[in-house]
């Protein structure tokens, strides 16, 4: 009797509990649901933000490295050797020859070229000569840029520039030459030479030919090498020997010619002289022996004895010396003398 009612009590205390339980749980989840959406909601903004963080720091780097280009497409430094063309998509604008830093529109292009001298080398080349002559030359030519707009336009490189050149100093070249014998380019005698004169007439042509046509000056173009070719260097050599042994010939026998002519004026003028001389000594001697028989009068007028003494004494000092043997008869006067002193 008294397990049912107590069963009862139990089973009606548990539905109640269960029945609050899930009370319970519905406003669990009326209050839960607000509070995931708001959290929800904050992160979108917070990833909002962020890119648009990100968005406004590529932009000031962006901006920051467009403004680095500017400047550095804006300046250019030129140096002491050379100068710098300014072009305008692909035109020529100005050319700037002061060393030192400089200004430009950024989408402007800058050209530095060489402005000091290059030497070119062309290879060397068979020319004809006045008298028909066959000449290998090998000649350098010494050169610049003159004018970057003119040679920019014109040639473009250092290379296809060397090429202009050497068509126009072969052609000089070979005018200059066609002009000239072979003796006024190689010769024993320095008047005879022309080539200096030569070279330097081709220098102003050519200066003035590749300044008006490319834009490049040509200092100096000189040959650094003259030959014959292989198959006529015996020939001209043989040539060229005669010639000078003719040469040679000529000059001996002018030599012979006027060194005769000097002896034979040479002699003329001795036998002029010797005459002279012979003439004045003969006059001086006559004068003397005139002047010495007065003398000898004088003495032999004042002491005969005395005066043929001494002349007895000077005829003994000229034929009488240590090595002489005198054989004397007994009755010599010059016996007497030297015994008896009279």
């Amino acid at each position: 009797m008294h397990d049912h009612p107590g069963h009862e009590h139990g089973h009606h205390h548990g539905h109640e509990h269960t029945q609050a339980q899930g009370h319970d749980h519905e406003h669990f989840h009326e209050h839960e649901h607000p509070h995931g959406h708001g959290r929800r909601e904050s992160r979108i903004g917070a990833a909002i933000r962020d890119f648009w963080a990100v968005k406004k720091n590529r932009l000031r780097l962006g901006i920051g490295v467009a403004l680095a280009w500017l400047v550095y497409a804006s300046l250019l430094t030129v140096r002491e050797t050379e100068f710098v063309l300014i072009t305008e998509f692909g035109r020529p604008v100005r050319t700037i020859a002061d060393a030192g830093l400089h200004l430009k529109w950024p989408h402007r292009w800058a050209t530095a070229f060489d402005r000091r001298l290059r030497v070119y080398n062309p290879q060397r080349s068979e020319f004809l000569t006045k008298d028909k002559k066959n000449l290998v030359i090998e000649s350098y030519v010494l050169w610049r840029i003159a004018s970057p707009e003119t040679f920019v336009q014109t040639v473009g490189d250092d290379v296809a520039a060397e090429r202009r050149l050497h068509d126009i100093i072969w052609a000089g070249l070979a005018a200059a030459l066609g002009t000239h014998d072979l003796e006024e380019i190689v010769s024993p005698v320095p008047e005879d030479v022309r080539a200096r004169r030569m070279l330097d007439e081709l220098t102003e042509r050519t200066d003035a030919a590749a300044l008006e046509q490319y834009g490049i000056h040509v200092a100096d173009v000189r040959i650094k090498r003259l030959n014959l070719p292989e198959q006529n260097k015996q020939s001209v050599f043989a040539r060229m020997r005669a010639e000078r042994e003719r040469i040679a010939r000529q000059y001996r026998a002018e030599g012979e010619e006027q060194a005769l002519r000097i002896r034979a004026e040479a002699d003329r003028e001795r036998e002029e002289i010797l005459s002279v001389a012979y003439k004045t000594a003969e006059e001086t001697k006559g004068l003397g022996d005139a002047e010495a028989a007065r003398v000898y009068g004088q003495a032999y007028a004042r002491n005969p004895q005395l005066y043929k003494l001494v002349r007895t004494l000077e005829a003994y000092k000229k034929t009488l010396d240590e090595n002489t043997t005198v054989i004397l008869s007994s009755d010599s006067e010059l016996l007497r003398l030297l015994t008896r002193g009279q």
